[in-house]
């Protein structure tokens, strides 16, 4: 009897001690903490980029306030506020925000404007950069014919990239920017689930033979074949990332996606594969922020840390949207943030 209870004692240890082994090749999603804090009278951080300094640029998507200008917000390297302008001539529907490397203007998507402004980092002050064809989001007209600029990126002749999240485009300019013509439309960049957004985040691979373009309603990355600088036939090649948002590609060609509906990070080999994912909801702290991730948008990686902006939107704000899980937990948020998380990416399997 006494040799059966010690070797049953000798089982369940064994027993917990192999549950509390990680296996060298799982992915650790990391606990993410609170980097920066919008200061009160901003809401819904979308964009996010950095200078050469490597303060942070952060761009807001406030659906809550229409009628306000849109914010930029100015954080140091340690997430120190720095300052707040309003983008003179914006919506409050901002985008994607990033520096072009060329010039060094600050280039901000206007979401809700059909264009994309040149901004003044210091003042707010403005001027039309790219002008998008198609009726003002949200208006009477037709959903198809609404023009709503989000996603934006660069090739190596400094020629930009813009997804339309209603009409199914790849907008292009040149690097001087203008009245920006289609690269490539199809039915794969429609959204025909939920969100109602289609394109959005994008991204070249290193090698600039495809460009990859995540459709948020249908939970798919589209790749689009690059063909002598132009685009080739699109097709879906990953299906099942739950509501695709900002994307980039690292130095070793794996793709990086916020899926904005499951609150994390995909990390997809080039194959395709998932390699890891990072980040989760983990409620609201004392002061009311999300901790973790809560309906992110758009991630910048520096170093070993992952910058994530919180959009944070309750979707029932929409007119015959019904909510989704995390609505009423947005509907409660006091304070928005950008989160930090540490990088922790197994070996590639061969």
């Amino acid at each position: 009897m006494r040799c059966r209870r010690l070797f049953t004692s000798i089982a369940k240890l064994l027993c917990v001690f192999l549950l509390l082994q990680v296996p060298a090749d799982a992915w650790d999603r990391s606990h993410a903490t609170t980097f920066a804090t919008l200061p009160p009278g901003s809401a819904h951080p979308e964009g996010i980029t950095t200078d050469s300094k490597g303060n942070f640029y952060v761009v807001t998507w406030d659906y809550d306030h229409p009628d306000h200008l849109g914010h930029l917000i100015v954080f140091s390297r340690d997430g120190k506020f720095q300052r707040r302008v309003e983008i003179a001539g914006s919506t409050s529907l901002l985008g994607d925000v990033s520096f072009q490397r060329e010039t060094n203007n600050l280039l901000v998507v206007d979401f809700g404007g059909r264009q994309v402004l040149k901004v003044d980092p210091l003042t707010g002050a403005s001027s039309v950069f790219i002008s998008i064809p198609g009726e003002k989001a949200y208006s009477n007209s037709p959903r198809s014919a609404w023009a709503a600029p989000n996603g934006m990126t660069f090739d190596k002749k400094g020629n930009i990239f813009l997804t339309d999240s209603f009409q199914g485009t790849v907008w292009k300019t040149g690097p001087t920017g203008g009245t920006a013509t289609a690269w490539v439309k199809t039915d794969l960049l429609v959204s025909h689930g939920f969100p109602r957004l289609g394109a959005n985040g994008l991204a070249f691979d290193r090698a600039e033979t495809a460009l990859f373009v995540g459709n948020t309603g249908d939970n798919t990355i589209v790749r689009v074949p690059v063909v002598n600088g132009e685009a080739g036939q699109p097709e879906v090649w990953v299906n099942r990332i739950h509501g695709p948002d900002g994307m980039f590609f690292d130095d070793e060609d794996r793709l990086w996606v916020v899926a904005n509906q499951a609150d994390e990070v995909v990390v997809l080999d080039r194959t395709g594969k998932t390699v890891a994912k990072l980040g989760d909801f983990e409620g609201l702290d004392e002061q009311g922020a999300p901790r973790g991730l809560l309906f992110p948008a758009e991630m910048i990686k520096i170093g070993d840390y992952l910058y994530v902006g919180n959009l944070t939107v309750d979707v029932r704000y929409f007119k015959g949207v019904a909510q989704t899980g995390i609505s009423q937990w947005a509907a409660q948020v006091k304070v928005y943030n950008i989160v930090r998380i540490p990088v922790r990416i197994p070996p590639s399997s061969k």
